[in-house]
């Protein structure tokens, strides 16, 4: 097959979340174990970093990544969804894996698919194991799916596992309060491995105290050490400034960043605590290596859609944040730009619970609808403006995120701002990103 035919296959055969929704969702480990058996048990072979939460494991992921790899660590990465690649998902040192291994694996254990028949992310997170295996990869970051204690990534035995923040997202399958939610992503916690916590919320701590303390790993507190703050400043290139305290005593008075969202100062805290404990476990980790790949995430891991600049005049911005949680940050940071109108191109997936994030976006701003791209759950912009309507948020229908950007684009005068959101696929969409 060729690497075309070979996503065709993929997808035909394998059920994937992001297409269809609750049919692709698997309630066990049963498959990835025998994946994984049958593939020689490749997790086994390298050192990892595991990365769940709600919000921000993909920025934290990609930071965690460029760091070690200005280190100068050989650096696999595992994330998902892809943008506009599925070979996005699967990285070595920045670089996406190569249409021929993708092609090669597939066909090897295309027999092992159709007595098996895992999901599409199950696959996927064997393929990524195998090729980070072969490689020899010094260290791979591996960001969890959904969830946390039956997602697919959770058959390694990483060197630290890492939790970001707990939010409602996904509560089909994880239950429909932040307790019940925070047990599913407690579920990486490992016997006698560190586990940071980027953000301390006050309904999920005792769960994971109590993981921690069953599995008795070491739990860090990131924000009981550090106090991030979001500066104002931002170069040429949309890195932003921002200021770091450890333990109340002034640590860094400027700390670029090549992402800019205000979100990130959870998200900066808990990378510092990790680097600290990664430190205590051997990994050599110097200042000038944090530094470099806290300014050159983008560069170093080829990040996208994350706060992401796409022109300037009027400046437009993009990302993926998609609940309630990561959508109120966002809007936040768009709060504090200066500008005259605010035009939001907005698009959501059909499973979206909208009365829990509409409400949170500007009456005052104008709206661009527009379906997701490339996925059977998106909801039609037809659907989305009619429910829009009832929180007061008006604005017009188009045939899709191009149309209307440019729309939008058009409309809006050189000191305008200009958002494009609502979900990751609606982000995808965009030309040329």
């Amino acid at each position: 097959m060729t690497y075309e035919e070979t996503l065709d296959y993929l997808y035909a055969q394998l059920p994937a979340f992001q297409r269809v929704g609750a049919a692709a969702y698997r309630a066990d480990l049963l498959n990835i174990e025998q994946l994984c058996a049958a593939l020689g048990n490749p997790q086994q072979g390298f050192r990892s970093i595991h990365i769940g939460g709600t919000n921000g494991k993909g920025s934290t992921a990609h930071m965690l990544a460029a760091i070690l790899q200005a280190a100068g660590y050989r650096v696999g990465l595992y994330t998902s969804p892809h943008l506009k690649d599925f070979r996005e998902r699967i990285r070595l040192n920045g670089q996406v894996i190569g249409a021929a291994a993708v092609v090669d694996f597939v066909a090897k254990t295309q027999p092992l698919v159709e007595t098996l028949k895992p999901s599409f992310f199950e696959l996927t997170v064997a393929m990524a194991f195998e090729y980070f295996a072969q490689q020899a990869v010094d260290v791979a970051v591996i960001e969890v799916g959904m969830g946390g204690r039956l997602d697919a990534t959770n058959v390694i035995t990483p060197d630290l596992s890492l939790i970001t923040n707990i939010s409602l997202d996904h509560q089909q399958f994880l239950g429909d309060t932040l307790p019940k939610i925070a047990a599913e992503k407690a579920g990486i916690i490992k016997k006698n491995i560190p586990v940071v916590l980027s953000q301390t919320q006050a309904e999920t701590l005792p769960v994971f105290e109590a993981k921690a303390q069953e599995a008795q790993a070491p739990l860090w507190r990131a924000d009981a050490a550090y106090r991030v703050e979001a500066t104002s400043a931002f170069d040429s290139q949309g890195r932003r400034c921002f200021r770091v305290w450890k333990n109340e005593l002034p640590y860094y008075s400027e700390l670029w960043l090549g992402l800019g969202g205000n979100y990130q100062t959870y998200n900066l805290a808990g990378v510092l605590q990790a680097l600290d404990c990664l430190r205590s476990v051997g990994y050599q980790l110097s200042e000038e290596a944090l530094q470099q790949g806290l300014a050159e995430v983008i560069n170093l891991t080829g990040l996208k859609g994350r706060w992401q600049i796409l022109s300037q005049k009027p400046l437009t911005i993009c990302d993926t944040a998609h609940n309630e949680a990561g959508l109120k940050e966002v809007l936040n940071a768009l709060a504090q730009i200066p500008r005259q109108e605010l035009h939001i191109v907005l698009g959501v997936v059909a499973d979206k619970d909208l009365s829990q994030v509409l409400p949170l976006f500007p009456k005052s701003a104008r709206y661009y609808f527009c379906a997701p791209a490339e996925t059977m759950r998106a909801l039609p912009a037809e659907q989305l403006q009619a429910q829009a309507l009832n929180y007061q948020l008006k604005g017009d229908c188009f045939a899709g995120v191009n149309e209307a950007l440019k729309a939008a684009q058009l409309q809006a005068h050189p000191e305008d701002l200009v958002f494009v959101g609502g979900s990751t696929f609606t982000v995808a969409g965009l030309n040329g990103l």
